[in-house]
């Protein structure tokens, strides 16, 4: 095994991300009053803790379901065939429960999401998809 292969992070030990649209409309009062959005974004944070990774982002182009929230798989959940997963209008706080259950459950490609969480998928364009930051 070459040094470079030894240095390079195994796919297997990347964690489940999860993304959350933080920028024009999403995350907004404007938009979406009454919702605690920054309460909502650090209640996720800490329900997901160590079993993956959370962050926020300005905008994912995916306007019309906001609140747009991405399940990306871990290396382990890619290698078994999952992707990423958009969920739209990611409201109510038993969708934060529910994303946070299935980044514990493993994500996609290793766990069926739990509840209604496949009611909320969305599909959005390829050019959407290949945007989304590393």
């Amino acid at each position: 095994m070459s040094r470079r292969d030894r240095d390079r992070p195994r796919a297997a030990a990347s964690p489940v991300t999860v993304t959350v649209c933080r920028g024009c409309c999403c995350g907004t009062e404007q938009k979406h009053p009454g919702v605690d959005h920054a309460g909502q974004y650090e209640r996720l944070r800490e329900a997901v803790g160590p079993a993956g990774r959370v962050r926020a982002v300005k905008c994912l182009d995916a306007c019309t379901h906001s609140n747009v929230v991405v399940v990306g798989p871990s290396g382990e959940g890619r290698a078994a065939g999952g992707r990423p997963v958009w969920l739209g209008w990611v409201l109510a706080d038993d969708m934060i429960d529910e994303i946070a259950a299935w980044v514990h459950a493993g994500g996609p490609g290793l766990a069926d999401p739990p509840g209604l969480l496949d009611l909320q998928e969305v599909a959005v364009s390829r050019r959407i998809r290949e945007g989304l930051p590393e």
